[in-house]
């Protein structure tokens, strides 16, 4: 089966990042016409990959922005997302030398909170995102929207039980820190995120589930100085990677 990716900046980094099958790439207005820019880029993409281009008025675009979608003139037909193993993620990080930094999230449903998450795990250069196969949102043209196209640079592992995952993570030296705003969480800064590490993000509004929360290692929270109490998944999951990308970079100024 394939989906429509749309918008400029989602469509060139799935061609940058060349991981997906290509069927053809759809732009709106007449073949002909000057283009410069992300636009440019992408077609010479396209070029370079051999994908059809066909240039339309209206039809499709006139469809998608009907169901509320803001293509900027760009749609990219492309196959399902290409999911990693478990295990393939794991070696990802032992080829660049450096300790696991994984992003584990726990029954995460908003396909923008989710895009904000992957954006950030890429831009942090964690290892890979690992997802559970139920009660948790896909990865669909939306979250590769909401991501800016970053997903298309990630490393993502559909796993069937996120726990079981946690307890494998264990037993190979990688520690995993659940974000929690109970009392008993210890407040980020006064954590250790240089080592290996698995991020455990909640979803929103429940956060971590029970026994997902009893696997980690231990919980880490943000402390609040302002009137509300608590962020959301996303902005407390990216705040969470930039401390442990932040820790590890220490760590190499040191070495």
């Amino acid at each position: 089966m394939s989906e429509l990716l749309y918008g400029r900046r989602p469509v060139l980094e799935a061609l940058r990042a060349n991981r997906r099958h290509f069927f053809r790439l759809w732009l709106e207005g007449e073949e002909g016409e000057p283009v410069s820019g992300i636009l440019a880029e992408i077609l010479a993409a396209a070029e370079e990959r051999k994908i059809p281009v066909r240039w339309i008025k209206g039809g499709l675009f006139d469809r998608l922005r009907r169901e509320g979608q803001n293509t900027q003139g760009v749609a990219l037909e492309v196959g399902g997302y290409p999911y990693m193993g478990f295990d393939e993620i794991l070696r990802r990080a032992s080829k660049r030398g450096e300790p696991p930094l994984l992003l584990l999230l726990d029954q995460l449903q908003d396909p923008q909170n989710l895009g904000t998450l992957f954006r950030t795990a890429e831009a942090m250069a964690a290892h890979g995102v690992i997802l559970p196969e139920r009660r948790s949102a896909r990865i669909t043209p939306a979250v590769s929207r909401a991501s800016a196209g970053a997903v298309e640079h990630l490393a993502v592992a559909q796993v069937t039980n996120l726990n079981r995952t946690i307890d494998d993570l264990k037993k190979r030296g990688v520690w995993v820190m659940g974000l929690d705003q109970n009392p008993g969480a210890i407040p980020l800064p006064q954590a250790d995120l240089s080592g290996p590490l698995a991020l455990v993000v909640g979803s929103e509004g429940k956060g971590l589930s029970r026994l997902t929360r009893e696997k980690c290692d231990l919980t880490i929270r943000l402390p609040m100085w302002g009137k509300v109490g608590s962020l959301n998944a996303a902005v407390a999951g990216s705040i969470a990677l930039y401390e442990a990308r932040l820790a590890r970079e220490r760590e190499k100024m040191q070495e």
